[in-house]
């Protein structure tokens, strides 16, 4: 996924590892796109390796000198390829340790069931302010406008964390009757 994504970014423009990773950690990749932010020059390093980018441009930034990549033409043709592989993908995705979980909450006594569930609620509760705050930032960087799927992709997973929310809730709900 992360070569899927830094190459994504690079098929936009030229940029820095900073910019890239400025970017990702912006929108919040580590949680909707398995990517570790920190991973990114790695990513990078193997890409150039493999002649996937390039260095484009070398820009001194104080005593720092900053690499500015670019994509080759082989970078765009896998670029196109794992975005396919993206796009044709597994199944559906789905929180399997919390349902794997869920079928034994029955061995929790309701307090800690309750807990555990109270917890996991606030953590999705978080989770989706972050998302919306990534957002309202991935926004401001591109000028004020989120493209159609993008905006159609933040809504998805708002949806899929409200939703989990709501069964938690029910789920809480017959716990106490």
């Amino acid at each position: 996924m992360t070569q899927l994504l830094v190459l994504g970014l690079l098929r936009q423009g030229p940029m820095s590892g900073y910019d890239i990773q400025m970017i990702l950690q912006t929108s919040d990749a580590e949680s909707w796109g398995s990517v570790l932010v920190g991973s990114i020059y790695h990513a990078l390093k193997t890409l150039e390796r493999d002649g996937l980018i390039e260095v484009s441009d070398v820009e001194q930034t104080g005593r720092r000198k900053k690499s500015i990549y670019r994509i080759t033409e082989t970078g765009r043709q896998r670029f196109e390829e794992l975005l396919i592989e993206a796009l044709w993908g597994g199944a559906a995705a789905f929180p399997t340790d919390f349902y794997s979980g869920l079928n034994f909450l029955d061995c929790l006594s309701t307090e800690q069931a309750e807990e555990a569930l109270l917890h996991r609620k606030a953590e999705l509760e978080r989770e989706l302010a972050r998302l919306d705050a990534g957002k309202i930032e991935k926004k401001e960087y591109l000028g004020g406008q989120l493209p159609a799927v993008s905006e159609l992709v933040f809504e998805h997973m708002a949806e899929t964390i409200r939703l989990q929310t709501t069964l938690i809730d029910r789920i809480l709900r017959t716990l106490q009757t």
